[in-house]
């Protein structure tokens, strides 16, 4: 799978779903290891033991400017897929 950096879709073909979460830490890496700052976010609707992930904390404000969240912030988590990767209720019964 490719790995893309943060972007906003507009392909309203995408079948999506947004589910709230708040930074519960950020986690500053190792020094010298060259790994990124982490927010760690739980998210609200998850299972239990699935609820909490952890992506790098590097955003990008309407502005252009590069910014960081900080723990406590209210987020959303977006998950979007292609129209040929989802099924319906109906083909998932069928299948």
């Amino acid at each position: 799978m490719e790995r893309r950096g943060p972007s906003v879709s507009t392909d309203e073909q995408k079948a999506s779903t947004t589910l709230p979460g708040k930074v519960e830490k950020v986690i500053q890496p190792h020094p010298h290891s060259g790994e990124p700052e982490k927010a760690q976010i739980a998210v609200e609707g998850a299972d239990h033991l699935y609820r909490e992930i952890r992506v790098p904390n590097a955003l990008v404000d309407g502005e252009g400017r590069k910014v960081k969240l900080k723990p406590g912030a209210d987020v959303e988590v977006t998950i979007e897929a292609d129209p040929v990767v989802t099924a319906t209720e109906a083909t998932r019964k069928t299948s």
